[in-house]
């Protein structure tokens, strides 16, 4: 009879470690457990740690909540203003309600992927190229918007958008090369111009100057002569005074009412 008690005991106990083992679970810091009992979403969703499922009635998936980095391949496409162009961006994204995720959605990174290729196209095809190039910011959250909007149905939320790179063709970067040389020259005129109008301004004020004060212009015309002859070269310098030369013109462009005075 002991014999007997001992081998049913052991069975028991043999029997007892095998339910253990098929209905013990282990869920990680970073997964949450989903509890399908007999194919149908039952139960509360399970948190990490240690947990217990009923054998060959239910079954435990397990979903990650960590935030993915999902790259988007580049995409080719015409920009409003009809300049063919490649843009690839990278989505960070995080699922919120596990239960969505493998309920409403077949594979919710696959989804998520394609919407972002989708809506990375229509964003290439309602801007500029100079929004893509230089206002990445306001594209990024209108990218963020467009993926969004539907994953919110598949319990995911999209943390952020970036767009990485845009490719462009080589005319365009010759043209654009073009236009900055072609900027930076016109800048640099403007700069010139505006320091002739500013140094004019400033002899104009130093030949008032003078006007008022004979001395001054003598004083300036001996510098002058001391410069020119510490370069020791043979120039000979010899001041003129303006009186004459205006003298002169005025006598070659009357030279009758000369005459009949004489």
């Amino acid at each position: 009879m002991l014999p007997e008690l001992v081998a049913a005991a052991v069975a028991v106990g043999s029997a007892g470690v095998v339910y253990l083992a098929a209905a013990a679970r282990v869920v990680k810091q970073y997964e949450r457990g989903v509890l399908f009992r007999l194919g149908r979403l039952g139960g509360d969703v399970r948190g990490p740690g240690f947990t217990m499922i009923v054998p060959f009635v239910d079954r435990l998936s397990k979903v990650n909540m960590q935030i993915v980095t999902l790259p988007i391949p580049a995409q080719e496409g015409i920009t409003r203003d009809n300049v063919t162009v490649r843009v690839d961006a990278v989505v960070y994204f995080k699922v919120v309600d596990p239960a969505a995720a493998l309920v409403n959605v077949e594979d919710y990174k696959f989804a998520v992927s394609q919407m972002a290729q989708t809506s990375l196209r229509s964003i290439i095809g309602k801007s500029d190229l100079d929004d893509l190039l230089s206002n990445r910011e306001k594209l990024n959250q209108g990218l963020e918007l467009m993926i969004d909007s539907p994953a919110i149905g598949w319990g995911v939320q999209i943390d952020r958008v970036e767009i990485k790179d845009v490719s462009l063709p080589d005319t365009m970067k010759r043209s654009m090369a073009r236009q900055a040389e072609a900027d930076r020259e016109r800048r640099a005129r403007i700069i010139n111009a505006d320091a002739e109008l500013q140094a004019s301004k400033k002899l104009a004020e130093a030949a008032q100057q003078m006007e008022d004060t004979p001395a001054a212009l003598q004083l300036r015309l001996l510098q002058t002569i001391v410069a020119v002859a510490a370069e020791k070269n043979s120039t000979l310098v010899l001041p003129f005074p303006v009186e004459l030369l205006r003298f002169l013109e005025k006598a070659q462009e009357h030279p009758q009412d000369h005459q009949l005075g004489t």
